[in-house]
This record gives structure tokens, C-alpha cells and sequence, in this order.
């Protein structure tokens, strides 16, 4: 694939979309033998820079589907493509796509990347669904559509980055190649076809958020999409904190819908009385005990402690992300269901107590009764 104009290509990499979606409650026990008609293997990846000993990487089921070819932005590309899930119910859809390109520039067209045969989302979801299809019979409350993915982009370009200086090899420390490109990057971060359009303050918060290990690696962590530069051979351990970190989001967006239709059904049955108290309670201790395993399973995917390279660029992704945020707007939530169940609890325990104090009272004004009018158990 060659770049515009015949000139030669300055920047070479792959462009990674990432799609999260929620697909079920969860996942049962049962292996998952093949998938499309490819055999599952569990996903295993090495780190090169400072990790722990033992790492806390959850390894999801994945399966590597044929790359195809497809007509691009430049040219013919060959698509990769991977689909990954995990017992939260969760569906990672991975699809890579190579790039050569002069500009930086060029590659804000990759955002809403269309094939010949459609978007890459299309191609994204008709994996999904499929997906969600065939694995039906090992799930457990499959959701009836699937709602609309998370969507991350990862611009991968290849290190180190070569000097811009009349045609010189030599390269340039990423971090001081950021500074002096900050507004391309944050161009194709941000999907800004017009570099010179963004204002300084847009620039510097869309690249504010990067993380550098060695002299040549750099990844820059935005909203939407993340800016990796390094050697080919180390993406796949950034890449892969950054799905976890969407597959999170996805399934965080997912808990919080249940939640809200959650809340708004028990105010609504709460002013209806023919609703059964006892259906609600029961309804309500369940959710508080389906979504205090769902924590602890969403929590455990991500364990990234200590000052590692890994803890730390978690650590980037989740701030971006809002990840605390949304934590803590759906344990407010459950919060909230709680102090609705105790209450129901509480209520359905006075009306207990009031009809035994009832039926004790009508004992003993029968028992009076009995007492004056001389009657006698034969």
C-alpha cells in the first residue's frame, strides 16, 4: 500500500479497533471447544519492560479468524481479525488494518474506515452477532440484541521514529518528537481533519495523558482513540490493557442501563398495589446479589498493582475512561436498591408484626368472650 501522490511513506503501522459489547449475564463453566469453525485458545501474552513476577493478566477465550482482503483508504489492505469473551458475558471484537502514510494527517480517515463492503463497525458487528449466536448455548441470560458497541482506535506506528531532517535515518526520542507534533496527534486523536483548527488548549489536554518507558516508545491515551509508538513486537501489551479497559467500560455502561430500568420499575411498582411485595423483594435481593458478583468478576479481569509499566499506563487508561466514575455511579445505584430492599423488608415485617398483634388481640377478646358467656370445651 503506498501513499497519496506517489510519495514515499513516512509512517508505517496498523490501525487497531477495538469493540466491546455485553452479550449475556455471564458465561457458563462448560469449555468452549471451537468458534466459526476455528479451534479457542486461551489468550497468553509476554511483557518485555517492569512487571511483577507472577502477573494478575486475566486470559480470556480467543479465536484468530483468516485475514481477508479488503479495498482501504490507500489501497488493498489484509484485515486481521479476533474475537475474544469472558465469563462476564462480555465480547471483544479486535480487527487490525495496516497503513503507510506521509502525514499523520492521513490517518484521521482511518476513524470511520469503509471498506468495499462496508464500515468497519458493520464488519465488527455482523462478527459480534454471530458470535452471540453460536456461543447461545453457553451462556446464561443472553441478552435479546446486542446494544451498541464500545468503540476504541489504536493508532500503532512503528518505532523508532525516523527524523524529519532532509532525509536523515536517524530518529528522535518519542517523547521530543511528541512536542513538536503535538497537534497531529492530537488531530488524529480527536478526528479533527484540520490540525490548525484546534486550539492550543484542545491540543494539549488531548495529548496530556502519554506514558513512556523506554527512549523510543511512547503511548498517548485519549477519550476515543490512543496514539502507540513503538517496536511492532511490544504492542500487543498495551494493546491488550487497553481492551481490557474498554471491555470494562462496555460492561460498566451495560450494569448501569440495568440498574436505571431497575430503579425506575420498583418507583413504579412501589405506587402500584397490586404488584406482589414479595416478587419485588425477591427481584431486588437478587440484583444485589448479581451485581456484587459482577463487581468482584470485573475487578478481577484488571489487577494491575504496584509502580509496574502495566499498573501504571491501567492506571492512564482508567482515569481517561472516567472507570472510577463509573464505578461508583453503579454502586450508588446499588446503594440505592439496597436501602429500597431493606425498606421493603422492614415494611413486610411490620405488617407481619401487626397481624400477629392482630390475631393475639381477636384470641384474647374470644377467650373473654368464652370466659362470660359460660361456655366450655366439651
Amino acid at each position: 500500500m503506498s501513499p497519496a501522490h506517489g510519495q514515499p511513506a513516512l509512517f508505517h503501522g496498523d490501525v487497531v479497533f477495538l469493540f466491546a459489547y455485553d452479550i449475556a449475564y455471564e458465561m457458563d463453566r462448560e469449555p468452549v471447544p471451537t468458534l466459526f469453525g476455528l479451534p479457542v485458545s486461551q489468550y497468553s501474552m509476554d511483557t518485555s519492560r517492569r512487571s511483577p513476577r507472577d502477573l494478575l493478566f486475566y486470559k480470556p477465550l480467543l479465536v484468530r479468524l483468516p485475514d481477508q482482503e479488503r479495498l482501504g483508504p490507500h489501497g488493498p489492505v489484509r484485515v486481521q481479525r479476533e474475537v475474544k469473551f469472558l465469563p462476564i458475558g462480555a465480547l471483544s471484537v479486535r480487527i487490525r488494518v495496516p497503513f503507510a502514510v506521509q502525514r499523520l494527517e492521513d490517518l484521521v480517515a482511518y476513524h470511520d474506515l469503509t471498506f468495499s463492503n462496508g464500515t468497519v463497525h458493520d464488519e465488527a458487528r455482523r462478527l459480534a452477532e454471530d458470535a452471540r449466536r453460536e456461543l447461545a448455548p453457553h451462556v446464561i441470560r443472553p441478552i435479546e440484541r446486542i446494544p451498541d458497541e464500545e468503540a476504541y482506535t489504536v493508532f500503532c506506528l512503528r518505532g523508532p521514529l525516523p527524523s524529519a531532517s532532509g532525509g536523515s535515518t536517524s530518529t528522535l526520542r518519542a517523547e521530543a518528537w511528541l512536542e513538536t507534533h503535538r497537534r497531529p496527534v492530537a488531530a488524529i486523536l480527536t478526528q479533527e481533519a484540520d490540525p490548525a483548527a484546534l486550539s492550543r488548549q484542545e491540543t494539549v489536554e488531548s495529548t496530556s495523558r502519554h506514558l513512556s518507558y523506554y527512549e523510543d516508545d511512547l503511548v498517548v491515551i485519549d477519550w476515543d482513540a490512543a496514539l502507540l509508538v513503538d517496536d511492532p513486537s511490544e504492542w500487543e501489551e498495551s494493546l491488550y490493557v487497553l481492551e481490557l479497559a474498554n471491555l470494562q467500560l462496555a460492561e460498566l455502561e451495560a450494569y448501569d442501563r440495568l440498574l436505571d430500568a431497575t430503579l425506575d420499575r420498583t418507583y413504579r411498582d412501589l405506587g402500584n398495589p397490586m404488584r406482589g411485595r414479595r416478587q419485588l423483594l425477591r427481584d431486588l435481593r437478587e440484583l444485589r446479589i448479581d451485581l456484587a458478583r459482577f463487581n468482584d468478576e470485573l475487578s478481577n479481569i484488571s489487577k494491575f498493582f504496584g509502580d509496574w509499566h502495566v499498573a501504571r499506563l491501567y492506571e492512564l487508561v482508567a482515569a481517561r475512561f472516567h472507570l472510577a466514575d463509573w464505578h461508583r455511579s453503579v454502586r450508588d445505584k446499588l446503594q440505592t436498591v439496597a436501602e429500597l430492599h431493606e425498606m421493603l423488608k422492614h415494611d413486610q415485617s411490620n405488617r407481619w408484626m401487626m397481624i400477629l398483634e392482630i390475631t393475639i388481640v381477636l384470641l384474647f377478646v374470644v377467650d373473654i368472650l368464652m370466659l362470660f358467656s359460660g361456655w366450655k370445651p366439651s
